[in-house]
């Protein structure tokens, strides 16, 4: 995907420096009033430049106001099987909002992508996306098969009485971010997968088994239980945590209220 992001503000140009150190493959937009490296290209307004570079890229990620982003590409908007994927990201990197094309175009998947490089809050309201409800939190050893993990799930997902269509995400610690077996198991699932901050879960207040094994490995309390608790809102486990094919997993279900 041929990406873009753009911002506004010095608070914006620290986000987009992040994301532009895991997106090595995307441009750099920064308004003239900030300080720029040496890769960013300069802008003077927001409107004019989004008419410019709108049907130049397939992915946008804007770093500033939701709202400004909205009257920006407004009048630019065509279909949904060509406008470009849009992603809205706060200043504060606290949620990665897919805005425009979603489904077909690929902002939610982008969205997913820039909240994992973040440690942000991935919000999709895409009903076929938002009408799932459950989260799977996997725990892993380095260098697992993608065949266990896939088979791991599916065989959690029978615990429950539960299908793959009904899980919104596959869930780990962000120090699982590059496991290759865990990537390649959740394409062949066809589900999103979402790394937790290691931070939110040693800080988070919720109830979950604790593992001295893994304390002592990775420095986390727990894996699979925080992941699937962290990973939605409003969340409820309804499989505890169980090895299966070599593999810890656990089930949430999303929106107990």
């Amino acid at each position: 995907m041929k990406l873009a992001i753009i911002t506004l503000s010095s608070q914006g140009a620290r986000v987009a420096g992040l994301l532009a150190q895991a997106m090595p493959e995307a441009d750099l937009y920064f308004h003239n009033t900030v300080k720029r490296p040496a890769r960013a290209r300069r802008f003077d307004a927001i409107v004019a430049l989004s008419r410019k570079i709108f049907r130049r890229y397939e992915g946008l990620v804007y770093v500033c106001p939701c709202g400004v982003v909205v009257r920006a590409i407004a009048p630019l908007i065509h279909h949904k099987l060509t406008d470009p994927a849009v992603v809205v990201v706060d200043v504060g990197a606290r949620f990665a909002i897919s805005l425009l094309s979603g489904h077909e175009g690929g902002a939610n998947a982008l969205a997913l992508r820039t909240a994992n490089i973040l440690g942000a809050e991935p919000v999709v309201t895409t009903t076929t996306d938002a009408a799932k409800h459950l989260i799977v939190g996997v725990g892993c050893r380095r260098g697992v098969a993608s065949g266990q993990i896939v088979a791991a799930v599916g065989a959690a997902l029978r615990k429950v009485r539960a299908k793959p269509q009904q899980v919104r995400l596959l869930a780990s610690a962000d120090i699982k971010a590059k496991e290759q077996g865990l990537i390649e198991a959740a394409a062949q699932l066809g589900i999103s997968l979402r790394f937790i901050a290691s931070d939110e879960i040693r800080a988070t207040p919720r109830r979950f088994q604790r593992s001295k094994f893994v304390a002592s490995k990775v420095n986390l309390p727990a894996v699979a239980e925080p992941a699937a608790l962290l990973g939605g809102r409003r969340t409820q486990l309804i499989l505890r945590k169980t090895i299966l094919h070599g593999v810890t997993v656990a089930v949430a279900r999303e929106n107990c209220l």
